[in-house]
């Protein structure tokens, strides 16, 4: 399956409780910081939610 490369370039400061939940749930925690995940429909709705905070990379 194919991977989606996220990085986060703005703040989760002032934002809605959910979307700093989606955040952590994605398993970002810094400004600038790279994860990696499976493209399930599940990731894609998370990234879907904070798409305004995060980069994505297919």
């Amino acid at each position: 399956m194919a991977t989606v490369k996220v990085k986060q370039v703005r703040s989760a400061i002032n934002r809605d409780k959910s979307q700093k939940a989606t955040l952590v749930a994605l398993g970002l925690k810094k400004l600038n910081q790279v994860v990696e995940h499976e493209s399930t429909p599940q990731i894609e709705g998370m990234i879907r939610k904070v798409l305004h905070l995060v980069e994505v990379e297919k």
